[in-house]
């Protein structure tokens, strides 16, 4: 993570949207407001944006420590950080850096709610904070293939799922993982969404649940982390550079490790849902007895009609 020299920008994009960019933190902020209150809430969370990047530069060393040598960090965001990874830390390899995108967006996501705005997301790369007043909704839709949804790439798919956020459901973060991400995966997941309490519960999760959909097939290429990325969190450990067409057992065998990780993590109240995706087979892992369950889970099994 760097950026130094480069200042942090800020564009209007339209109404009620912003865009907000500081090295490679790359925020889309939504709010519904049109007003007083939506000005004020943009015009703090910008100064505080400002200085994010700074305060995380300077912790590096210890955020890219393992959970296991107890680091303890100063500043609000990395600290978050933490707080997020920690029940992970004790049953998995896991670092800060897990939680780090998830971490950014709640720390400013709090301004909205702060503010009487009814509902408003910052979106970091794909994890994504919410604010939902009483009687609010988000719809979010996935695409499970980074690839198609790139402006350049020629297709005519549709997202392949569409779910409902409200805000009866204890859900205020999403986020996605695979090795097709912007950051280093040791599973095969194409994707692996996954909603939570907060943002930065959801990236620590998603991370773990990709990492756990994975196989032995054949023309899987992987590589030592630290010689794809030379400040990476991750060391040695073997990660995912390349996924083959994969036959239908290694396929089924893989999500099925993915699943039972993420209902591991569901029965003991870190995640609410998740949906993972592996070359066009998907496996869920669905809240039992909440109400909204049945509308996620017809979303993200039904085709999104156009």
């Amino acid at each position: 993570m760097s950026g130094r020299g480069l200042p942090p920008v800020c564009a209007r994009l339209g109404r009620d949207r912003w865009h907000f960019q500081h090295g490679p933190i790359d925020l889309l902020l939504e709010l519904d407001a049109g007003c007083e209150r939506g000005e004020a809430a943009i015009a703090a969370c910008w100064e505080r944006f400002q200085s994010v990047l700074p305060q995380l530069v300077a912790e590096l060393r210890v955020l890219r420590q393992s959970l296991s040598e107890r680091p303890v960090a100063e500043g609000s965001v990395a600290r978050r950080m933490i707080e997020a990874c920690a029940p992970f830390a004790a049953e998995r390899f896991i670092t800060p850096m897990a939680a780090v995108a998830g971490a950014v967006a709640d720390e400013l996501i709090v301004f909205f709610r702060q503010s009487g705005v009814r509902r408003a997301f910052i979106n970091n790369g794909g994890d994504i904070a919410l604010h939902l007043m009483p009687g609010e909704q988000y719809r979010v839709g996935i695409w499970s293939d980074i690839e198609r949804a790139r402006p350049s790439a020629q297709s005519d798919h549709e997202l392949d799922s569409v779910f409902e956020i409200d805000a009866a459901m204890p859900v205020r973060g999403v986020a996605t993982s695979g090795w097709r991400g912007r950051s280093l995966s040791l599973g095969i997941a194409d994707s692996v969404t996954v909603l939570a309490r907060c943002a930065a519960a959801a990236d620590a999760a998603a991370t773990l649940i990709a990492n756990a959909v994975n196989c032995d097939a054949a023309g899987i290429v992987r590589a030592p982390a630290d010689q794809l990325k030379d400040d990476t969190d991750l060391g040695s450990r073997l990660v995912t550079v390349a996924v083959p067409v994969l036959p239908a057992s290694a396929i089924a065998l893989a999500l099925a490790r993915g699943r039972t990780e993420a209902q591991y993590w569901r029965e003991r109240g870190l995640i609410y849902a998740a949906a993972l995706f592996l070359q066009g087979a998907v496996e869920l892992v669905l809240p039992e007895t909440h109400p909204p369950c049945e509308r996620v889970q017809r979303a993200m099994i039904e085709p999104v009609v156009p």
